[in-house]
Order: C-alpha cells, then sequence, then structure tokens
C-alpha cells in the first residue's frame, strides 16, 4: 500500500523535514467537517454564527481544570492540578459545488506539573507529565496553529452522492454515515467511533489529518476512503508539523432493519505504515528493542454491527465490533486481534430519570512470548482512546476490559453518567499499555510497564455530569477512582490507588 501514500505524500515519505508548514488551515464552528457523524461540542456551532460577507465566523472555547491522584511514585509528585484550554475560530464559506474551511486552535496549558515523572517503571504520573515533558519541560505554555485547512467538492460529475475533502481536516472512523435511529446515533458516536482513527479531541490540543477523503454517500449506505498524515499535537501545542507515518483506509456501512428493527453494519480495511526508525513499545528486551529500528506496516480488517430493538417494555440494544491484524512490527511478524461485545437496555419505567443500562467485554490480544518471532499484541494505531477508558490510563492493547454503566436524563440539560470497569491484562506475560498513537517525530506514541507477571490492574468507578445550560455554554464534571490490584501493586506499591477528575466549561460562538 506505499504506493498510495507516496502519491499524495512522496516528500514526506522522503523525509522532507519534519517541521514542514502545511498551508495555514482551520474549521471549528459551523462547515461541515469530513467525518459526517455529530460534529464534537467544540465545533458545533449554538447560536446563529458571524457573517463577513460570505464568509461564516464560528468558534469555541474549552475550558477545563485538572486535578491528578495518579498512583503514587514518591519523591515525584502524583497529585498537581493544571489548566489546559484550547481556543478554536473557523470561518468558511459555501459556494454552488465546493466550499471551503480554515480553522485556527490555541491551545493553552497553565501551571503544569514539572515533577510528575518518575524514574522506570512507574514512568509518568499521569497527562500532566505528558504535557509538560512534550512541550520542551515548560509549565506554561501556548500555540497557534491550523486545525484543519481544506476544499470540499460536492456532486462530482453532477452526482451529489459524491464527496471529495483535499487538505487539512479531522476523521473519526465508523463515523461515515450517522443512523436515522437515535439510540444507534447515540451509540455509533460514543461506542464505535475512534476506536482505531481519531482526533483524540478529548486532550487540549487533538490532531487531524493531512490528506485526501473521499466518500459516496447514499441515503442509507455509504463507502468511504482516506489516505493522510497524522499531524502533531495531542499532547504537543505545536500541531503545525507532520509524522513520518501514513493509513489508507476504507470502509462499507449500511444502515437497514425493519419495523422495530434497526441496525448499522460496517467493514473496513486499515493499513497504517510508520517509518520512523525510533525504539518500539513492547514487550522484548531492550537489546532486542534496539536492534530493530526497522518499520511498521500493520494491516488492520475488522467492522461491526450495531441493533436496536423496539419492545412493549423498552429499547434493547447490541453491539459486536471486531478487528484482526497482519503485516510486519519491525523484524517481526504482526499478528493480533481485537473485539467489543455489548449491550443495553431502555426501560420504559422510571421516565423521569429516563434510565439506561449497559454492559460489555472489551478484549486486546497481548504477546505471550517475547522471544520468539511473532508480535501479538494487538495495535490500536491512532484512535481516541478516552470515550473507552474516561479515567485514560489504559486502552485496547493488551486489556481484558468487563464493564457496567448507568445513564440517567433527568432533564433535557442534564445526563448522570456512571462506569465500572474490571480491568486485566489479556496475557501476563506482555506489558501494562496507555496512549493514543503518534503525536511527534520522536515519541512512539504508546507507553509500556511491565507488571511483573501480575494480570489484575484494577477496578475503575466513575461518575460524569454533563449539564447544557444554554445552547452555547455547557459545563461538565467528570471523577474517578481506580482500587489498584495486583499489577498496580507490584509497579506502585507506595500506593497503588488513583483518583483522577476535572472541571470543564465549554463555550460555543
Amino acid at each position: 500500500m506505499r504506493f498510495v501514500y507516496l502519491a499524495f505524500f512522496g516528500l514526506a515519505a522522503n523525509g522532507v523535514a519534519q517541521n514542514a508548514v502545511p498551508a495555514p488551515a482551520a474549521d471549528p464552528g459551523g462547515a461541515a467537517s469530513p467525518a459526517a457523524a455529530p460534529a464534537p461540542a467544540s465545533t458545533t456551532p449554538a447560536t446563529k454564527p458571524v457573517q463577513l460577507g460570505p464568509v461564516t465566523i464560528t468558534g469555541s472555547l474549552r475550558a477545563r481544570l485538572y486535578a491528578w491522584d495518579w498512583f503514587a511514585a514518591p519523591p515525584a509528585g502524583n497529585e498537581y492540578q493544571y489548566s489546559g484550554n484550547i481556543l478554536r475560530l473557523s470561518l468558511s464559506e459555501r459556494l454552488k459545488t465546493w466550499d471551503w474551511n480554515a480553522e485556527f486552535a490555541v491551545p493553552f496549558l497553565l501551571a503544569l506539573p514539572s515533577n510528575a515523572t518518575a524514574p522506570a517503571p512507574q514512568g509518568a504520573l499521569g497527562l500532566g507529565s505528558n504535557y509538560y515533558s512534550a512541550n520542551h519541560n515548560t509549565q506554561n505554555t501556548a500555540m497557534i496553529f491550523p486545525k484543519q485547512l481544506y476544499v470540499h467538492f460536492r456532486g462530482l460529475g453532477g452526482d451529489e452522492a459524491h464527496s471529495l475533502y483535499i487538505g487539512r481536516f479531522t476523521f473519526l472512523d465508523g463515523s461515515e454515515i450517522t443512523p436515522k435511529n437515535a439510540t444507534l446515533a447515540n451509540l455509533k458516536a460514543s461506542r464505535v467511533a475512534q476506536r482505531l482513527l481519531g482526533d483524540f479531541g478529548w486532550s487540549d490540543v487533538g490532531r487531524s489529518f493531512d490528506g485526501v477523503h473521499y466518500s459516496y454517500t447514499k441515503s442509507t449506505s455509504d463507502f468511504t476512503f482516506v489516505s493522510a498524515i497524522p499531524t502533531r499535537g495531542v499532547f504537543q501545542v505545536d500541531g503545525w508539523g507532520w509524522n513520518r507515518a501514513a493509513f489508507a483506509y476504507g470502509a462499507y456501512t449500511k444502515e437497514w432493519g425493519k419495523g422495530r428493527h434497526a441496525a448499522d453494519t460496517r467493514f473496513f480495511f486499515l493499513d497504517y505504515q510508520d517509518w520512523r526508525h525510533i525504539l518500539k513499545t513492547d514487550n522484548r528486551s531492550l537489546a532486542a528493542r534496539r536492534g530493530d529500528l526497522y518499520n511498521i506496516q500493520i494491516q488492520t480488517f475488522g467492522g461491526h454491527s450495531m441493533h436496536a430493538f423496539t419492545t412493549a417494555a423498552g429499547t434493547i440494544d447490541a453491539i459486536a465490533w471486531g478487528a484482526a491484524q497482519t503485516g510486519r512490527w519491525g523484524t517481526q511478524t504482526q499478528r493480533a486481534f481485537a473485539a467489543d461485545f455489548e449491550g443495553g437496555f431502555q426501560p420504559k419505567i422510571l421516565p423521569r430519570v429516563k434510565p439506561w443500562i449497559r454492559g460489555g467485554y472489551t478484549y486486546g490480544s497481548g504477546d505471550g512470548n517475547p522471544n520468539d518471532s511473532t508480535h501479538e499484541t494487538f495495535f490500536q494505531v491512532l484512535p481516541t482512546p478516552r470515550p473507552y477508558a474516561r479515567f485514560p490510563f489504559f486502552n485496547m492493547m493488551n486489556n481484558e476490559d468487563r464493564w457496567a454503566s448507568l445513564i440517567l436524563r433527568p432533564h433535557a440539560k442534564l445526563t448522570i453518567s456512571s462506569e465500572f470497569h474490571a480491568l486485566r491484562l489479556a496475557n501476563a506475560n506482555d506489558l501494562w499499555y496507555s496512549g493514543g498513537g503518534i503525536y511527534q517525530p520522536w515519541s512512539f506514541g504508546y507507553t509500556g510497564r511491565s507488571t511483573s507477571g501480575r494480570r489484575s490492574l484494577g477496578n475503575l468507578y466513575d461518575t460524569s455530569v454533563e449539564y447544557r445550560m444554554t445552547r452555547q455554554i455547557a459545563w461538565t464534571g467528570y471523577f474517578g477512582y481506580t482500587q489498584g490490584l495486583a499489577a498496580m501493586e507490584q509497579i506502585y506499591p507506595r500506593g497503588k490507588d488513583g483518583k483522577f477528575g476535572y472541571l470543564e466549561m465549554m463555550y460555543r460562538f
């Protein structure tokens, strides 16, 4: 598949300077993003946008105050607070057969912790450490960069089903079409999208993709193809440059069902290549990893099927998602898989609080033998991990997650959500992994810690409250507590439990 990338990004593949700056870009509020799912909160217009002649101006400001109490590793500081914020401003214009969108983002981070990193194996003590180290060990940092800059051609060849984006954009796999059924639309955005490709929009910087996005969309079906290079960002406030990696993604999605049964099914293929010659994160010895700086070339095949059944007692939902991987992990052969099975019920009882009870099982394979020629750890590519790990200390790599959730909606403006996760490693001979993929040229993007054969990570209990005060302003509060088990006790013997919380204000204009 490398020829696909070279066709669009020959200069990058052959080693153009990593600091090469694309033309200014951007798109927050208002203009449609290439991802067809409901736009992220930070890009959804809340009021009538400002018009400057034919140009539409929209934007948002998201401000957060974080409080971390990571698993303890004295004398490093696992308890700290900091402020993470991002301002987004978009200019767009819609013409007869095409439109353009330019969005600028200004992330600014205040009072980052300077002593929240411990020696291995404890490592970074929460995301405050990641932000601090990714921004040249500065406690206060900010930058302006193009978040999106694309042209969008509609109705190619006179057929409105064709759509082509060229430039810098955001994209979430699994979000190609939004189901007409409200339950499925909600689940697709919260439980299917961004498992393998995402904008990491929960972070205070996020990521974008430079490339092309083509789709052919009818009322109930869609074919999508995307080929792109991920930009810098996520933890680093400088989101201008590229990374020496790229992907090609193709998917077919069909919305179907009849009567009281609504369904949505997708099949996808994802080819990912990382051309950086840096140290990989896996369970091999340091000497073995230093001797393997070869490329990563991984192909992922998979799909999902989601269903909603309307009954006299309430709505029942079910999701099955799965993926298998082949290719090369440097000198090793890649053979890995992941799966997610879940279901829920919205009973008609207690109509004042509209309860929604859900639960499921998520599995990402691990590697049982670090000394053979096969790498069996599922590689999550470029996801947004946080929707599936609200206390973001884990992801789908070498992980078993048995979980349950309760959502209450006592008012149109208020949503309360609580989750429980029982977490353990899929394979005790592999590492505990965290992270969400490449975000700067010299950092692998995933971290791994040895648990010395212990499998049980912990039990996570959490609650979030979202209050949509007006069409412009929304408040969110979150708190999570992790009861550390054997693996955490092995790594953090002086404090195996962790806590994390934040308060967020979102203002859209």
